[in-house]
């Protein structure tokens, strides 16, 4: 299924239906934009015919110093059996040519009293954030002082009580279970829930929770940007872990690379604590403060003293 459609743009951003309304459920696949100026000249060997197209008023200003022969070939070129809409701006009116081209090729044409650069604008952000790539990840999302924190595991691992304990603390959820997650930009992940468990926490032994119930609308938010993963895994005697916090890990989702933090869990480890730590250490990092390389240079600093000393 299409994610837009171009009668999704008409409820949007509430577009008069020109003509071409048999065509009011092309999809929409890219959100490039095309402002036809140089095919108004006659060049369309490289007509984007897929994308949008807004005719603004320098478009349709170039367009009336055309013949009539010229109207008609231009407007018949410019409505394809692919192209999803075309957008008039500024509630300027329609060229005749235009409306008799996409009735007969079913092209919606659409008209908006908004200027051709706002427009674009609004449109763009619109078709960019239902038409990025998507994933879903088996988590839960919680926005701990302002950093969306993604926690994943194995299934028991308990990624749901300690979501549980931090919106007891005052910190928000977003998902649990299911993190649906789009990439609006090239380092930018949004997290959201699926609609059907949305404000839902589910504990074994309680069962499903209504968080937003529980707790109130100060508790839960609809979608988050994730800067942080923290692994919970069961604690592996085996294993070293990391005790100084130097190196930095990384977990791809989609194309971007998100810092992931391991932290093993043990009886008697305050999970909710540990994790609200490292969400503020991670806002420090971000700021220029690095306890751990402040630490590595005191300490190294030290040593260089001692063996001054000895000389």
């Amino acid at each position: 299924m299409p994610k837009v459609r171009t009668k999704d743009l008409v409820d949007k951003f509430n577009f008069e239906i020109v003509s071409g309304e048999e065509g009011i459920n092309r999809p929409i696949t890219t959100s490039d934009l095309s402002r036809p100026g140089i095919e108004m000249a006659g060049f369309f060997t490289y007509y984007p015919k897929e994308r949008v197209q807004l005719l603004g008023k320098t478009e349709l200003s170039f367009f009336h110093q055309l013949s009539p022969q010229e109207k008609t070939h231009r407007m018949d070129e410019l409505c394809t059996d692919i192209t999803p809409a075309i957008i008039v701006t500024r509630e300027m009116e329609t060229p005749q040519e235009l409306i008799e081209a996409s009735e007969r090729e079913g092209v919606p044409v659409l008209r908006s009293p908004m200027k051709t650069t706002r427009l674009s604008s609004h449109l763009t952000n619109f078709l960019e954030g239902k038409l990025a790539p998507t994933t879903a990840v088996h988590g839960v999302l919680v926005d701990i002082y302002g950093v969306g924190v993604l926690i994943i595991g194995k299934s028991g691992v308990g990624k749901s009580e300690t979501a549980l304990e931090l919106v007891k603390r005052g910190h928000r959820l977003v998902a649990d279970d299911c993190v649906e997650i789009r990439q609006e930009d090239t380092d930018t992940l949004i997290g959201s829930a699926p609609e059907l468990i949305e404000h839902l926490l589910e504990i074994r032994g309680l069962g499903i929770i209504n968080v937003m119930t529980l707790f109130g609308a100060g508790a839960v938010r609809s979608f988050k940007r994730i800067t942080l993963v923290i692994n919970l895994e069961i604690w592996d005697k085996n294993k070293q872990y990391d005790r100084l916090g130097l190196e930095e890990d990384k977990m791809r989702i989609i194309d971007t690379d998100i810092t992931k933090l391991t932290v093993p869990v043990r009886p008697g480890r305050n999970l909710s604590v540990i994790i609200e730590v490292a969400a503020m250490n991670h806002r420090l990092k971000r700021m220029g403060v690095n306890a751990a390389e402040q630490f590595t240079n005191k300490l190294a600093g030290v040593i260089e003293e001692g063996d001054h000393e000895e000389e």
